[in-house]
């Protein structure tokens, strides 16, 4: 028989729609690779450019509440 069959039914715009989805994201991230690239160095790199020292580091640690007083103090003495 020449019966048309189930074919892909409601899974076909849903198909459809995943094949146009993956095609923009795609598209996308290449245009972002191309021109990213161009740049020489990474985002992460760009961002985190201005180092700290470890003092700097250590007074960040004590106002966050991560170390007491006296740890403070004593690795104070050390990196001084």
């Amino acid at each position: 028989m020449m019966g048309y069959g189930i074919g892909f039914g409601l899974l076909g715009p849903l198909f459809m729609l995943l094949f146009w989805v993956l095609l923009i994201v795609g598209a996308v991230w290449l245009v972002r690779a191309i021109f990213w690239s161009g740049r020489g160095r990474s985002w992460a790199a760009q961002h985190t450019e201005k180092t700290q020292t470890p003092l700097e580091i250590l007074a960040q640690r004590y106002a966050r509440g991560e170390i007491t007083r006296e740890q403070y103090e004593i690795m104070k003495q050390d990196l001084s």
